[in-house]
């Protein structure tokens, strides 16, 4: 695994890692995460919200139809499984561990600290470790108060509540996981959502040991999935990755096929830097995501400020999609939705000469070419196709 270049601390720069905040900025509240919403917002709310929560306890009837029958539901919801476990435990304290506040320590900060004479090794150290614990990328960046939540959430009664972090904290480790690539060409279904399933839990597991080796070092760590803060900023000033239409955050390993966490912490590191590589420019041309979305909650048009409705944040110019069309959607299929995600050109096996090869064409300035070629790639695999492999058709393999 090639990880980003290390570099000394440095100052943010903005513009490097493509991002564009305007004076009418203002951090985003979690209660406005649309997900949130859903529990409180009847702006949100539907007849559907309740059977898309309560298929995660198989408590609705699945739907018939293939990708959506009672294996499929059984399988996503038991890859969620650990994710669940650590995010219930102390939901009855108004604390949903990973979603709406950050993981509990589990391990005490060690007395005595180890000294840190080089924070490059450490960042080097960090890498390796989390690698070991099965992380599939790692990149670290500084401290940004600007992408914390203004507030977290109360799980009781979904009021704001304010933040318990410990002073000092100056670095964000950022994680990324990856999604299994067979299981999103089978988005939208009920089976694909194993793939965000396990990722969900994959990371709980990933980030708690991580961040438990830092305060074994005597150093305070907060492990951090979609809680405290957002992520994709932290991932894009970290190198991991350049931010797109679609939402997500374009990977030169697995496009924008993974999920990605982080961890708050005072541990003496150095910082990556923003890589950006061109995925902006091929974004301008490209609309596939925008194309395939069902409610057309993507934006075709350039970057602009704000966005539909109080899910998107204030004061930064990005694509920004109508959260409220996604959720909806959401909910009456009774789970999620990544076709944005299982579409994208960049979503490729790029363990592929070929793929790679693609890669180097599209942020190139023949950027239209690659495109071109990619016309067909991100057909959807037949859910059913996935449980038995041996009819699987080989025509998604073979798309350029």
């Amino acid at each position: 695994m090639a990880w980003p270049q290390n570099t000394p601390p440095h100052r943010d720069d903005d513009a490097r890692a493509g991002i564009d905040v305007t004076d009418d900025f203002e951090r985003f509240s979690q209660r406005n995460d649309v997900f949130t919403r859903a529990f409180w917002d009847d702006r949100v709310k539907s007849k559907h919200t309740k059977k898309f929560f309560s298929s995660y306890r198989m408590e609705a009837a699945p739907r018939r139809g293939d990708g959506f029958t009672q294996r499929d539901f059984a399988l996503r919801n038991a890859a969620w499984l650990i994710s669940d476990i650590v995010s219930n435990r102390k939901a009855s304290e108004g604390l949903r561990e990973g979603f709406q506040a950050p993981i509990q320590p589990d391990t005490p900060v060690a007395s005595d600290a180890l000294e840190i004479d080089d924070p490059a090794k450490m960042s080097v150290e960090i890498k390796r470790i989390s690698k070991f614990f099965g992380a599939d990328l790692c990149g670290i960046t500084d401290f940004d108060e600007r992408w914390l939540y203004s507030a977290r959430v109360d799980a009781r009664d979904f009021s704001e509540a304010p933040h318990e972090l410990p002073q000092g904290l100056n670095s964000v480790i950022v994680l990324g996981h990856e999604m299994d690539k067979d299981l999103v060409a089978t988005y939208p279904s009920a089976l694909a959502g194993a793939a965000t399933g396990r990722e969900y839990s994959h990371e709980a597991a990933i980030v708690m040991q991580l961040a438990a080796y830092i305060r074994n070092l005597g150093y305070e760590a907060v492990p951090s999935m979609n809680d405290t803060g957002l992520v994709i900023p932290y991932a894009v000033k970290a190198g991991l990755g350049e931010y797109a239409r679609n939402q997500m955050v374009i990977t030169p390993e697995f496009g924008p096929r993974l999920r990605f966490s982080k961890i708050f912490t005072n541990l003496p590191l150095s910082h990556d830097v923003a890589q950006p590589r061109g995925v902006k420019s091929f974004c301008d041309i490209c609309t596939k995501c925008a194309d395939a979305c069902p409610v057309k909650a993507l934006p075709f048009g350039p970057p602009e400020v704000g966005g539909h409705n109080v899910s998107a944040i204030k004061g930064v110019r990005k694509w920004t999609s109508d959260a409220e069309k996604c959720f909806s959607f959401w909910a009456k299929m009774a789970s999620d939705c990544a076709i944005c995600m299982r579409v994208c050109p960049f979503n490729r096996d790029y363990d592929r000469l070929r793929d790679r090869l693609w890669l180097k064409l599209a942020l190139s300035p023949l950027r239209k070419l690659a495109l071109r070629l990619s016309k067909g790639h991100g057909a959807r695999t037949k859910p059913g196709d996935w449980w038995a492999p041996a009819n699987r058709s080989p025509k998604r393999d073979q798309e350029f």
